[in-house]
């Protein structure tokens, strides 16, 4: 799943994204470029929760694919 986050603009940001999937799922696959504000994450998680998780945390988030 190839995530839009445009909040996202610091290492914190980054290290607050990563945190917040694997958080709902620990053996996620999570890439973050912070030069294009996206994320692509595998994952088992329902695709839902990972958005509702990052948008609680602030960094509401749409799927690219």
């Amino acid at each position: 799943m190839l995530l839009s986050i445009p909040d996202m603009s610091c290492e914190h940001c980054k290290a607050t994204v990563e945190r917040t999937i694997i958080d709902i799922d620990s053996m996620a696959d999570v890439v973050v470029s912070l030069q294009r504000r996206q994320a692509r994450v595998k994952t088992t998680a329902a695709p839902e929760a990972i958005l509702g998780a990052l948008k609680a945390a602030g960094y509401p988030a749409k799927r690219l694919d």
